[in-house]
């Protein structure tokens, strides 16, 4: 599965950003999904993740109450909407694919990645 994230850019604090991720050649039929970002000089981390059916999902905490992880089988695309961004937001976000109905909070057990997309925001 090769997955495409979009969406990054450079916003101000207090703006709001919309990624999606879609698969190319196949369906998320079966996949959880999560998000993941990696700042600068840091380790990647996890920030939200969405079940198979959408009907579960999870979040960091430093993102909890800002940002939404939602999904649209039908149009085989996962979103993070994220509003009220803030400087420590500046990431290369990442989405990925799990081969379970069940999400994780875990990197290690996503089986598909994407190439990221940068989201940079100025205070």
């Amino acid at each position: 599965v090769q997955l495409q994230a979009s969406g990054g850019g450079l916003v101000q604090a207090g703006d709001s950003l919309r990624l999606s991720c879609a698969p190319s050649g196949r369906t998320l039929s079966g996949y959880s999904m999560g998000w993941f970002r990696q700042a600068p000089g840091k380790e990647r981390e996890f920030v939200s993740a969405a079940s198979w059916s959408g009907g579960s999902t999870d979040y960091a905490n430093s993102v909890k109450g800002r940002f939404t992880i939602s999904r649209d089988n039908a149009k085989n695309t996962v979103v993070l909407q994220m509003n009220s961004l803030k400087p420590e937001d500046t990431a290369v976000y990442y989405c990925a694919a799990r081969r379970s109905v069940r999400p994780s909070r875990f990197a290690s057990n996503y089986d598909y990645w994407g190439q990221g997309t940068l989201v940079t925001v100025s205070s």
